[in-house]
């Protein structure tokens, strides 16, 4: 049994964890009286989240739950609050939580929570914090490790500080005796990468061949589609030789890289050769593939290439995900292509996926254009259906319809 287990189940049993549990209860489902599980408490805190507001709500909701970093359900309600915080510049009360957090409850005083408290500020672009965290872990009776190291390197990521993430890198492995490990290498590669400097990933290979770390696809992908997007060519084919020499076959996540790096350079003719070559090798495309090509295609305004693309994902049982449908549905409108839009949208709405409201909107007032209304009102009908909000707007969409 570890230690960890022998402190939460000591907390839980303790009288201020059963006045904790009472409390969460009011919290988060007032009209319960039975008791909710773990995952049942973070369920409802992550519903109560996502139309919370108010900054000291948003605490109180997180503490009800007892969030730990243990779960990953608990991790997302984490990163919801977190981002609802930062994104009302509630940067002193993001603080004032995770401080709290991390130097009162025993069972989180441990580098795994530290780590993600690291990565939290760092998606809140409070860096300062992140790396304030990592430096007093000492003094919280935590250790480090290369763990908490690369968490400190991904919230730069997160946070866009190129600068300070290879200053860490340069220093803190010698500051603090951690030994960098593929992680860090592909964090640094991905950073430089990002930055528009992916070059500079040549001197990091070099510095991992010394340490007899063997870079994988991750770190080879990382330079790919930083030099697609400089537009580096020539260092594309240098890289994919790099891996050939170091045996690393490229599989199905480089040829996706590659396929999307392409796309975003509007060469989707060019992604869709890639493609074709790359299933003569006995690669087969997934779901990821065909929708880098779809989005990339539509984008181009070639709507009939989009569509075959998809008759041909379907076919081959890739399932398109929601962003698929509504990339497709919002192309195909804005192309004026309303009837395949319409039999796309009824598609993804039986799935439970409803694109946004100016995207079905388009549809309707297109719709009618070319005189489909009563396939505009089922349309909207089955819309009023299924969402909660902007009703009132599709009452006097529906209201405004010709008669």
């Amino acid at each position: 049994m570890s230690l960890l287990y022998r402190i939460r189940q000591a907390l839980a049993s303790s009288p201020i964890a059963q006045r904790h549990h009472f409390s969460t209860s009011s919290v988060l489902s007032p009209n319960s009286t039975t008791p909710l599980t773990s995952k049942e408490k973070t369920r409802a805190a992550l519903s109560l989240l996502k139309s919370e507001q108010n900054p000291h709500k948003i605490l109180e909701i997180c503490r009800a739950a007892f969030l730990t970093p243990d779960s990953h359900l608990d991790r997302i309600a984490f990163s919801v609050a977190i981002s609802k915080l930062s994104s009302a510049n509630h940067f002193d009360v993001i603080r004032q939580f995770l401080e709290e957090e991390l130097k009162s409850r025993p069972d989180l005083k441990t580098e795994r929570f530290a780590s993600h408290v690291i990565v939290l500020y760092g998606q809140a672009k409070m860096l300062h914090q992140a790396v304030e965290t990592f430096q007093q872990m000492d003094r919280l009776g935590i250790d480090r490790s290369v763990k908490s190291l690369n968490a400190l390197l991904f919230a730069c990521l997160l946070s866009k500080d190129y600068k300070e993430l290879k200053r860490i890198y340069l220093e803190f492995p010698k500051i603090y005796s951690i030994q960098p490990d593929l992680d860090t290498y592909n964090t640094v590669i991905k950073a430089f990468s990002d930055s528009d400097s992916t070059s500079s990933g040549y001197s990091v290979l070099a510095e991992m061949e010394r340490k007899s770390v063997k870079p994988n696809a991750t770190s080879y992908g990382n330079m790919i589609a930083g030099f697609y997007k400089e537009e580096k060519f020539e260092d594309v084919g240098k890289v994919m030789k790099l891996m050939q020499d170091h045996g690393v076959h490229p599989g199905i996540g480089t040829y996706n890289i590659r396929i999307q790096s392409l796309c975003k350079l509007k060469k989707s003719s060019e992604a869709k050769a890639l493609l074709d070559g790359m299933m003569s090798r006995g690669i087969k495309p997934n779901a990821v593939t065909y929708s880098h090509l779809i989005h990339g295609f539509s984008k181009e305004g070639n709507l009939e290439q989009a569509k075959k693309l998809f008759k041909t994902m379907v076919s081959r049982g890739c399932k398109p995900d929601s962003n698929c449908y509504f990339t497709l549905v919002y192309f195909l409108c804005q192309g004026g292509d309303f009837e395949s839009a319409l039999s796309l949208s009824k598609e993804s709405m039986e799935k439970g996926w409803i694109p946004q409201f100016s995207t079905m909107k388009s549809l309707v007032e297109g719709l009618v254009s070319i005189s489909k209304l009563e396939e505009a009102r089922e349309l909207i009908k089955q819309i009023k259906e299924k969402v909660n909000k902007n009703v009132n707007m599709w009452d006097e969409i529906e209201a405004g319809l010709p008669q």
